[in-house]
């Protein structure tokens, strides 16, 4: 399908499956056949096909992924090391196609129309590419074609080619969560989206554009424009003037990493901030350089979502890797580099965010910047208190207290937003950091039991009568406990005739969620009369 007068370009995308976990392996000299996992923040991120066999998933811990698989080579998380490995592919890749055009290190992208004719039809250029990056770069790699850059990576992933015009059927069975591609942050969308029921792009799809418009907004729209097979964006796209690429002579060169990750983030910005003053934003990227030699070098990324700040840094902080830590890495230092906007959007086709000059992720922006998204800010709420009472709009303060829900004070915009507990204020029994993500303003009751179906009790003396084994709430299925602490103390209440009448605790407890997962909550004991115990609130 097509967009009238600006269809989707037919590309061919190439994509090497875990690429993150193959680079570190490839790194770290560990053998092919050993499983291996990247992780961030204690969670696994990307894993070889060898883990997968023994059980390792996305999103499981470290604790887990190693249980399954004692033998799990473990790495840390690092983009610049994947986009210099990467560039060894992107080199191959560019032996047989102009105009390749990097995503994110793993996937890259080409026109398919001329190198398709060269080496006689789309099934020839695919075996071809296969074979090529097998042989120069030493990884395995799949290749899909379709028409637009969003087809075309899902049927990479599939390895399919899809035939011109049929995109949008090839999209129609695919599950909804395909449109929350790496940075298009899109998950709140997709959420949503199932639950109303449209769990394939082809039932989203169905819906009428003016529809989705006015449930979704812009960042709908432009979904809804994927799940139908049509063009990343409207058909607002154009070269940008001259003057708004940036070059940057360097006196010395640059011929280290660190100083270039240090030049990458000023040159972000102020390319950005230069976009921004026309109303636009990047959405290819071109990065050029010239070496104190005479040395020529380039690359264009590709990317999925106008480009941040932080964005722009990024991409010009992973070419560096892949040019000065490459085998035939540049004879001298760079002297020289241009930031060229190859591609960019209006600015309506972006969703600012409401505190900053840009999405979300972004680096902050300067102290001009962040002065004017404030002032517009404030006006905006201003005006919704004018529409709706000066008692609509509040800003929370974290303030003294015991529990969590007592440390949250919402102070009406305008007023100041002073703590009114004391500095040096003893809370005794106030729970360690961190504090719970979700407090409930309705306790839930639950239940929990010890491992002979008992019900757990806490003492006066802050005693646990036994390990608390099964937890469930509001008569739900039992889940088993892997871990608790405390208990905390949360107060003594006196009452007519007893010096103690009600004792309550507050409980940390590790739930077992599902086969690969795990919840941490906040428990709640109170005995009075009878003991209770209600869920009073979740972490992340």
């Amino acid at each position: 399908m097509g967009d009238g007068m600006n269809p989707p370009v037919r590309m061919l995308v190439l994509w090497c499956p875990d690429w993150p976990a193959v680079a570190a392996a490839a790194v770290a000299g560990e053998p092919v056949g050993r499983p291996a996992a990247v992780f961030s923040a204690n969670r696994v991120v990307a894993c070889t096909a060898v883990a997968r066999g023994y059980g390792v998933r996305r999103g499981m811990r470290r604790r887990e992924a190693q249980s399954c698989c004692p033998e799990l080579a473990v790495f840390g998380e690092d983009e610049g090391r994947d986009a210099r490995l990467f560039e060894s592919v992107a080199r191959a890749v560019e032996e047989l196609a102009v105009g390749v055009e990097v995503v994110r290190p793993g996937i890259v992208a080409v026109p398919v129309d001329g190198a398709a004719g060269y080496f006689g039809g789309e099934h020839g250029l695919l075996e071809r590419l296969v074979d090529e990056v097998s042989v120069a770069a030493g990884v395995e790699s799949q290749v899909g074609v379709a028409d637009g850059l969003f087809a075309a990576t899902l049927a990479a992933r599939r390895s399919t080619l899809v035939e011109p015009g049929g995109t949008a059927e090839f999209l129609a069975p695919l599950p909804i969560r395909e449109l929350d591609q790496p940075e298009a942050g899109r998950a709140e969308l997709v959420t949503l989206l199932k639950q109303l029921g449209l769990h394939t792009l082809g039932a989203f799809a169905a819906l009428g554009e003016s529809d989705v418009s006015a449930r979704f907004g812009m960042e709908g729209v432009l979904a809804h424009r994927l799940a139908r097979g049509r063009s990343e964006r409207p058909p607002s796209r154009r070269r940008p003037p001259p003057e708004l690429s940036l070059a940057k002579a360097f006196d010395p060169p640059i011929d280290r990493v660190d100083a270039a990750a240090f030049v990458a983030k000023g040159l972000g910005e102020r390319f950005h901030a230069g976009l921004a003053a026309y109303g636009l934003a990047c959405t290819r990227l071109g990065i050029y350089a010239t070496t104190e030699t005479g040395e020529q070098l380039g690359r264009v990324w590709r990317c999925a979502e106008p480009l941040t700040p932080l964005g722009v840094a990024d991409r010009v902080r992973w070419q560096f890797e892949g040019w000065l830590k490459a085998k035939d890495r540049p004879h001298s230092g760079v002297v020289r580099l241009r930031l060229e906007p190859e591609e960019t959007v209006e600015g309506r086709s972006l969703q600012l965010g409401l505190w900053q000059a840009g999405a979300a992720g972004a680096l902050r922006p300067s102290t001009e910047d962040e002065d004017l998204s404030g002032e517009r800010a404030a006006r905006s709420l201003v005006r919704v208190q004018g529409l709706l009472g000066p008692e609509s709009v509040f800003t929370a303060v974290l303030d003294g207290g015991h529990g969590p829900a007592e440390r949250v004070r919402l102070v009406p915009w305008g007023d100041r937003r002073e703590k009114t507990a004391q500095a040096d204020a003893n809370w005794a029994g106030r729970l360690p950091a961190p504090s719970p993500a979700t407090v409930f303003a309705r306790p839930v009751p639950a239940q929990v039991l010890d491992e002979n179906g008992h019900v757990v009790e806490i003492t006066a003396r802050r005693r646990v009568t036994a390990a608390p084994y099964l937890v469930s709430f509001e008569g739900g299925e039992p889940r088993e406990v892997i871990a608790w602490a405390g208990p905390w103390f949360v107060g003594v209440r006196a009452g007519a005739g007893h010096a103690r009448s009600a004792t309550r605790m507050r409980l940390q407890v590790l739930l077992a969620d599902g086969q690969d997962a795990e919840e941490a909550v906040l428990l709640r004991f109170e005995h009075h009369k009878n003991p209770m115990w209600t869920l009073e609130g979740k972490y992340d």
